[in-house]
């Protein structure tokens, strides 16, 4: 059970970097990208459902904010997986 719980963490950590990844690049033009203002939609599941919360901060937080919440669901999960193990 801890490998299993182990893996998902990490598997969940790699999503979370590869949607970060393509948030940047599409938010900043990267490596020649045009600016991208869907580039967060890949974020979105795995941040739910703290995102949905993100109205109520100021509306220039909004993508840090989403950017930041599946960092949220990898400590709770992470925090599961340690509970679980003892």
């Amino acid at each position: 059970m801890h490998r299993a719980c182990r893996i998902g963490v990490i598997l969940f950590a790699v999503l979370y970097l590869l949607a970060l990844a393509v948030f940047i690049i599409g938010t900043f033009g990267l490596f020649g990208a045009e600016p991208d203002p869907v580039s967060a939609v890949y974020l979105i599941p795995l941040g739910l459902p703290w995102n949905r919360f993100i109205d109520e901060a100021a509306r220039e937080l909004w993508p840090w904010l989403a950017a930041a919440a599946p960092a949220l669901n990898i400590a709770i999960i992470a925090l599961a997986c340690r509970l679980l193990r003892r």
